[in-house]
């Protein structure tokens, strides 16, 4: 069996595929990256909204008024209250980290941004 020669059009078509390839994983990426970024923003605002903030202050201070009422053999009573003390503050640490993959999303797509303009700018693509 002999392999067929690769001719130089068989090449160019190659190339041409992976870089369509690669637009297509860049607008992928660039969707991926939008909507973390939108994510990100949201997060921000749930995090800056007073009746959010007036929420997780009024959750933990009554966990925490109920967790010192308990009696002293209600173990079970001051674990639950405990738990739901730690869950309100891993909401506010899951929304803050929302907001941080949200601002790295954007710096990244202003760096996408500006490589494409880069490109277009010098004529590489």
């Amino acid at each position: 069996m002999t392999a067929t020669p690769i001719t130089e059009h068989d090449e160019i078509k190659a190339t041409k595929a992976q870089q369509d390839n690669r637009r297509s994983d860049m607008m992928t990426d660039e969707a991926s990256l939008n909507g973390t970024a939108t994510r990100g923003v949201r997060a921000q605002e749930l995090l800056d909204s007073e009746l959010l903030a007036e929420a997780f202050t009024t959750l933990e201070a009554n966990y925490i008024s109920a967790w010192r009422g308990t009696a002293i053999d209600d173990v079970a009573a001051r674990e639950k209250l405990f738990l739901a003390i730690n869950i309100v503050g891993k909401v506010r640490d899951h929304l803050a980290s929302v907001v941080a993959n949200g601002k790295l999303a954007q710096a990244e797509l202003k760096e996408l941004a500006l490589a494409a303009e880069r490109k277009r700018r010098f004529g590489i693509l």
